[in-house]
C-alpha cells in the first residue's frame, strides 16, 4: 500500500507556540519579498525574550521585534529601512544603548549566506575572498582568516550558523511540507536546511499534485520541514510575487512611526498586541488597501515534463 502523505499544517499560533522558546536563536527569512512579517507579529503577541535574531536584511519587522522587547542580539548584514529610511528603534538601541544596548554581529550578505551554507552543509566554517580591504574582519572577530592547504594564500572565512528554529514565508506549499518559491528566492532553502527546525508560513496550502506538476518550483523539501501554516497576506508590507505588490507607502510611513518610542509602541498596541491573530491585521487594513497592492496575471509559460506513455 502506499504510505500516506504526513500532514504538518498548523495555525501560526500553535507553530511559534510549539517551536520558537525563549533564548532560541531564530532565523527570519525572505530577501526584498516574502518576508515572515505575520510570524513576526506572532512572536511578538506570544512575548518571547531574550532571542538572537538572524536575518541577512534587517528591516522592519526587526524593528519591531526589537521595540517588543523580544530580541537580546541580531546577526545581520544590511540594515535599514528597505530605500524608504532608517529603522528608529534598532538605531536607538545601537547608538544610544536605547532603552537597553543591542549586541550586533555584522557581516555582508554575501558572508551571511556563506554562514546559512555552512550550517546547511554542517561545515566548520566557510571560506570566501569579498572580505579582502574591507573593516569588517576587524570590527567582527568571528571573521577569521584560515591558510589554504593548497595554494598557501590567506582566505577569509565565517563559522557557520545553526539555528534553533527557521520561519520562512513562501508563496505555496502541500501539506507534507514541499515548499514552492518563486521571484526572488534568497536564502530560504539554506537557512531552513541549518536549521534544528523549520517552520514554513505560505500564501496557501495547495493539493500535493500541485507541487508535482512543477517540481522544479520546489526549493524546500518536505523532509526539512516541521510545520506548515497558511498565512494569506503573512509578508505584509513586503511583497508575494503573484500574490500581492510591496506596500511603500507602508514603508515610507514606518520611518516617522518608528522615530518616535511612544508612536511606535502604539502603533504595535493597535496593530499586533491589538489583533487576534494575522487574519484580524489583514481585515483591519481592509479590503480598499488590498485592492491597491494587487497584481495582474503575468503567466510562465507552461512547461512539458513529459511522461512514459
Amino acid at each position: 500500500m502506499p504510505r500516506s502523505t504526513p500532514d504538518k499544517t498548523t495555525t501560526l499560533r500553535e507553530a511559534v507556540a510549539a517551536h520558537v522558546r525563549d533564548g532560541d536563536t531564530v532565523s527570519l527569512e525572505g530577501f526584498t519579498h516574502l518576508i515572515p512579517t505575520a510570524a513576526g507579529h506572532e512572536i511578538i503577541r506570544q512575548g518571547r525574550r531574550d532571542l538572537t535574531l538572524v536575518r541577512m536584511t534587517a528591516d522592519i519587522v526587526t524593528d519591531q521585534l526589537l521595540a517588543a522587547g523580544c530580541v537580546r542580539a541580531l546577526v545581520s548584514s544590511f540594515v535599514g529601512n528597505s530605500s524608504a529610511g532608517s529603522l528608529g528603534e534598532l538605531r536607538r538601541r545601537v547608538e544610544h544603548a536605547d532603552p537597553e544596548p543591542l549586541e550586533f554581529e555584522e557581516y555582508s550578505h554575501y558572508g551571511m549566506v556563506c554562514r546559512y551554507l555552512a550550517g546547511a552543509q554542517r561545515l566548520p566554517f566557510y571560506p570566501l575572498h569579498s572580505y579582502a580591504g574591507s573593516d569588517l574582519p576587524r570590527v567582527n572577530p568571528g571573521i577569521r582568516t584560515v591558510t589554504s592547504p593548497y595554494a598557501g594564500e590567506r582566505v577569509h572565512v565565517v563559522p557557520p550558523v545553526n539555528p534553533d528554529v527557521t520561519i520562512v514565508h513562501a508563496q505555496r506549499a502541500d501539506r507534507a511540507g514541499n515548499t514552492q518559491i518563486w521571484g526572488l528566492t534568497g536564502v530560504q532553502a539554506e537557512a531552513v536546511f541549518a536549521a534544528r527546525t523549520a517552520v514554513v508560513v505560505v500564501e496557501e496550502v495547495v493539493a500535493d499534485g500541485v507541487v508535482r506538476s512543477d517540481p522544479n518550483r520546489t526549493l524546500i523539501p518536505a523532509h526539512a520541514v516541521d510545520a506548515v501554516v497558511e498565512c494569506p497576506r503573512g509578508a505584509h508590507p513586503s511583497f508575494a510575487q503573484g500574490y500581492y505588490d510591496r506596500d511603500n507607502d507602508f514603508y515610507r510611513e514606518w520611518s516617522a512611526i518608528s522615530a518616535k518610542p511612544d508612536r511606535l509602541r502604539a502603533w504595535l498596541a493597535e496593530w499586533v498586541y491589538g489583533t487576534a491573530d494575522h487574519g484580524e491585521y489583514v481585515t483591519k487594513l481592509g479590503e480598499g488597501h488590498w485592492a491597491g497592492l494587487a497584481v495582474g496575471e503575468a503567466l510562465s509559460t507552461p512547461v512539458n515534463y513529459g511522461r512514459r506513455l
